[in-house]
C-alpha cells in the first residue's frame, strides 16, 4: 500500500471527514466494486470517485 493512501486517510480521521465518503474514497482509490445501488449515497459516490482518480483536494468539503 502506498504512503499517499495511508497519509490521506490519516488527515481524513484528524479532520473527521464524513464516514460515508471516507468509505467510498477508499473503495475507489483501492479499485473495489462499487456499493450496490441502493445502498449508494453522494457522499460515497463522491468519495469514490475522488478515491478512484487519487484526488487529495476535496477532503474539507466532506467534513462533518
Amino acid at each position: 500500500m502506498s504512503q499517499t493512501y495511508y497519509d490521506a486517510i490519516t488527515e481524513m480521521e484528524k479532520t473527521k471527514v464524513n464516514s460515508e465518503y471516507k468509505l467510498g474514497w477508499m473503495g475507489g482509490y483501492l479499485q473495489n466494486p462499487m456499493r450496490e445501488e441502493q445502498r449508494l449515497n453522494e457522499a460515497y459516490e463522491a468519495g469514490y470517485t475522488d478515491g478512484n482518480d487519487r484526488n487529495t483536494g476535496n477532503f474539507s468539503n466532506w467534513v462533518k
